[in-house]
């Protein structure tokens, strides 16, 4: 029982409480173990996966997982660890990226050990005066304790009534598929806490609450984040999945060993190949051990060797030259000519193998022409005129 309790907290910031948390695993039952995910997008990230991989401990210890779907909190939106009002989303998008989730965290998770459920099961059919009961077990008070309420509230920033709600119907989710753990972010303590207390006000043993550290994203400063694009989608091929985990920096890949799979490097004296091996570890994580020796396989004959890679896009101009930063933004490799002008600027771009620094260069298109723009974008060019 040690040796669980050391696997299953290994790598969480805070347990509330470890006492608890053994006591249940003394007990020898199947514990109900909660995880909430609200669909504000089509994909889970990395970011989700790290929960995911303390779920899956548990279901390898014979626990069950309890996959709670926010299908009626995403239409409030999570206030934790934002300075502002997140924006409404539609019932159908909502409802679309919802049938999205499952699929993506069984990638990760045991089907026959999940069980699933959405909010909107129960508080869609929630009376007023329900809802003004439980509101009566906060305090505006405790509320206001919370750090983001806090900071927004000492910058003069708006909080709207709605979003007091949400840190609730989290804590009441808790109440409803009667949970004996729940896991989130460090983001999510003060919701969690508050299905502890909610548990107690029902008569229930209050859930045991595990948080695990915040993942940054590929930018190695803020919380990855499909919205803030730094992300790494588990949907995305293993060539993405690869190249974007080698973006990221020395210092962020020994964080990324630490917070995803428990290892910590000292002094690495090769960093790169230190990098190889982590992108292949989150590769074969989604994809398998196979796709991931592809992927790497793959940069490195296109990176390493200076080679180009076997299939890419095709485009086709009418005309026989184009500027390049008109280029670049016909065929997608940028979302605007500034961002394409940065890049030229930055040494980021290569017509024919050859490095253009020049904004205002106009290249000649010719059938077989390469163009490469940052670390993983190949196209090749061709002429109607050529």
């Amino acid at each position: 029982m040690q040796s669980q309790l050391a696997l299953l907290t290994k790598g969480t910031e805070q347990v509330v409480s470890v006492e608890e948390l053994e006591k249940l695993l003394s007990l020898g039952k199947k514990l109900r173990v909660k995880f909430g995910v609200d669909p504000t997008s089509p994909h889970l990230h990395l970011g989700h996966a790290l929960s995911l991989l303390k779920l899956r401990q548990f279901q390898d210890l014979g626990h069950q997982v309890l996959l709670v779907i926010g299908d009626f909190t995403a239409s409030i939106g999570d206030p934790s660890g934002r300075n502002t009002t997140r924006p409404v989303i539609s019932r159908e998008e909502i409802l679309t990226n919802a049938k999205t989730y499952t699929d993506q965290a069984f990638k990760i998770l045991n089907k026959e050990s999940t069980e699933i459920f959405f909010n909107g099961n129960w508080f869609n059919e929630m009376s007023a005066e329900k809802l003004l009961s439980l509101g009566r077990r906060v305090t505006v008070n405790h509320l206001l304790h919370r750090q983001d309420f806090h900071d927004r509230i000492s910058k003069d920033q708006s909080i709207f009534l709605h979003e007091f709600f949400y840190p609730i119907l989290q804590a009441w989710d808790s109440v409803k598929v009667c949970a004996d753990i729940e896991i989130g972010g460090r983001d999510q303590l003060f919701n969690m806490l508050l299905g502890r207390d909610f548990q107690k006000d029902e008569g229930m043993t209050p859930q045991v609450v595990i948080t695990l550290p915040i993942l940054e994203g590929l930018d190695g400063v803020k919380k990855m984040s499909k919205s803030l694009g730094n992300d790494i989608g588990i949907t995305e091929s293993p060539k993405e999945m690869f190249g974007k985990t080698m973006s990221i920096s020395d210092e962020l890949m020994k964080r990324w060993f630490l917070v995803l799979f428990g290892e910590e490097l000292g002094n690495c004296s090769n960093p790169m190949e230190e990098k190889k091996r982590l992108a292949e570890k989150i590769v074969t994580l989604f994809h398998g051990r196979e796709e991931a020796l592809k992927a790497r396989e793959e940069f490195e004959r296109i990176f390493s060797r200076r080679e180009i890679p076997q299939q890419m896009p095709v485009f086709s101009f009418p005309q026989k030259s184009m500027a390049i930063v008109d280029l670049l933004l016909a065929v997608g490799a940028v979302k605007s000519k500034s961002e394409g002008r940065r890049l030229i600027s930055q040494g980021g771009v290569d017509f024919q193998g050859k490095k253009l620094t020049d904004i205002h260069s106009v290249v000649e298109l010719k059938d077989g022409s390469i163009l490469r723009c940052g670390k993983r974008f190949f196209a090749q060019i061709k002429s109607d005129n050529s």
